[in-house]
């Protein structure tokens, strides 16, 4: 009988040190589980901080996900922007080329790296990351990157490509705002004034959808497109917004000579 208690005994401590191993190893991937929803809630909350300007919550959000994470792409990155915000240009740009080196396929780093460069006049340096951004298919704001590759061209003076990047950014998304206006500009440009006055009526249409005031340059964009079309009263009318709105912009200047050939 003590034999057989014995033996009971020994069954049921070896599935007891079996159940416990088997509990260790679950509550050990359940940590990490939750290191890793820590580690996204506290970039979400840093990113959310960053957008009110609020720099010491973003970095007491960003130093506890270093905690966790320091290695981790989007952590590098938003340090980027955060390093950026204060004016520590290199910082930043270390940042950011850490944040691409951690994940090269992290493309919301890598926008946001290109706008840092574009911010600082880096326009051909800006233009070679946009052009790997674009290049993924799987990147949620692929609509923007087009647009932004477009502004990069611009200032490279790359028209061919400027209207190429802004026609895809309105075929990913019709709602892009800026890509509309530049591609009216180009068009002007091009004296397709029929086309140009197209991609302005939609973004005509945008800025009364979102509520976007003008600004001195949609104004005069407005203002070459009715004089090409021959339309003066309209002309005038975009003028006198320049005028109230904007009156030292250098954009109110360029509407008073071109005022001067109309009369």
């Amino acid at each position: 009988m003590s034999r057989k208690f014995g033996l009971l005994a020994l069954i049921l401590l070896s599935l007891c040190a079996l159940q416990g191993c088997v509990t260790e190893t679950t509550g050990g991937f359940n940590v990490k589980r939750s290191d890793a929803d820590a580690l996204r809630d506290y970039l979400k909350l840093a990113t959310g901080y960053l957008e009110q300007n609020d720099l010491p919550n973003t970095k007491r959000h960003l130093a506890n996900a270093t905690k966790l994470d320091p290695s981790s792409s989007d952590l590098l990155a938003i340090w980027g922007l955060v390093y950026s915000r204060e004016g520590d240009t290199n910082l930043a740009d270390k940042s950011f080329q850490q944040a691409l080196k951690q994940d090269p396929r992290n493309s919301k780093a890598r926008n946001n790296y290109a706008a840092f460069l574009f911010a600082n006049a880096r326009y051909e340096e800006a233009y070679k990351q946009l052009q790997q951004v674009v290049g993924d298919t799987k990147y949620e704001a692929r609509p923007q990157a087009f647009e932004n590759l477009g502004l990069a061209a611009l200032r490279l003076e790359k028209l061919q490509d400027a209207e190429d990047a802004f026609k895809r950014a309105l075929q990913l998304n019709p709602n892009q705002l800026r890509s509309s206006l530049e591609l009216c500009s180009l068009m002007l440009a091009k004296k397709d004034v029929l086309q140009a006055n197209t991609y302005y009526r939609n973004y005509l249409t945008l800025i009364q959808f979102y509520n976007v005031p003008h600004n001195p340059r949609s104004l005069w964009i407005g203002v070459q497109l009715e004089a090409a079309l021959g339309n003066k009263k309209n002309v005038l009318t975009y003028g006198k917004q320049l005028e109230t709105n904007f009156a030292s912009a250098p954009e109110l200047k360029l509407y008073q000579q071109l005022l001067e050939t109309l009369k």
